[in-house]
């Protein structure tokens, strides 16, 4: 949201943030004007859209129990879609996310070739999300890995997976659609100031740097920065799902997919339409997160598992 709220807000055209903090950074500046409201609570959402040309929701709850999982990321974005259509507002932007497809290995994929088949309460949640958007003639973005400052899922999954099993899993051959926050943000914030014509309601966009990460190389990087050692010996994706069951709570089994298995998006139609930069791709854009990772990962290690 921060990159994003960097990206878009001036003071010419100022943004403003439905929040649920108390406080929100770039508020001095005079750019952003915050609007305390919650999704899961449909009444406070009075008012938010009012003199807003474009609706940007970044907001979805990632785990947790299914009943809040509807009221936020379903309900709570039927309540956003109608507010947003009682103040005159008809262009909405949704970030969702790759996982809303059917797991497996996928290969530079369209937008529109994988099945819509989520394997988790969360996904099916933001799926839901989704078709309420497109319903209501918005835009929704579909990344995959998001790394960078405010990541509290890719990278701390992937330092907890080594953590549990130490061990290169299938040689950390897998490739993998990545994109940085700040590269995220250019392309949405893009979306939100351009004219729409008949273009680009309705549609689905892919949002991922054109260069895959190759895992091993990634691994490495994340290894270097927090001072951790590297993986030793080589398992397979079943023997690592294998050694995981009963490694914490929640299954392994979807996360160690998203993080080791072949999943590349074909992004192009986004970085055409909006003529934004996907930038300099993970090599150099990691070490300007590392000290957000530092604070956000233990620097202890969970018992390795085999």
């Amino acid at each position: 949201m921060l990159g994003l709220i960097a990206a878009a807000a001036t003071p010419d055209a100022p943004v403003k943030v439905l929040t649920n903090r108390r406080s929100l950074p770039y508020v001095e500046s005079g750019a952003v004007q915050p609007f305390h409201a919650n999704l899961a609570d449909a009444a406070s959402l009075y008012g938010a859209c009012e003199d807003v040309d474009t609706v940007v929701h970044l907001a979805s709850q990632i785990g947790g129990d299914p009943d809040s999982l509807r009221r936020v990321n379903e309900l709570g974005t039927e309540a956003l879609l109608a507010e947003a259509a009682r103040a005159g507002v008809r262009r909405v932007i949704y970030l969702s996310t790759t996982a809303v497809y059917r797991d497996g290995v996928h290969r530079n994929l369209t937008e529109y070739q994988a099945d819509l088949v989520p394997g988790s309460e969360t996904s099916r949640t933001r799926l839901a999300a989704e078709r309420a958007v497109l319903a209501a003639g918005g835009v929704v973005i579909r990344p995959h890995l998001v790394y960078g400052t405010g990541d509290t899922w890719v990278v701390p999954a992937l330092v907890d997976l080594l953590d549990r099993l130490p061990h290169w899993i299938d040689g950390g051959r897998a490739r993998m659609s990545a994109i940085a926050v700040e590269d995220l943000a250019r392309p949405i914030a893009a979306l939100a100031r351009q004219p729409w014509g008949p273009e680009p309601g309705g549609r689905i966009y892919h949002a991922s740097h054109p260069e895959p990460v190759v895992m091993r190389e990634w691994v490495s990087l994340v290894c270097e920065a927090l001072g951790r050692p590297l993986p030793e010996g080589d398992v397979s994706v079943e023997e690592a799902r294998r050694l995981l069951e009963g490694a914490g709570p929640g299954s392994w089994g979807r996360r160690l997919s998203l993080l080791t298995v072949e999943h590349r998006y074909e992004s192009s139609r986004l970085w055409r339409r909006t003529g934004c930069d996907p930038g300099p791709g993970l090599a150099a854009r990691f070490p300007g997160h590392v000290p957000w990772y530092r604070e956000v990962v233990p620097a202890g290690s969970a018992a390795a598992t085999g």
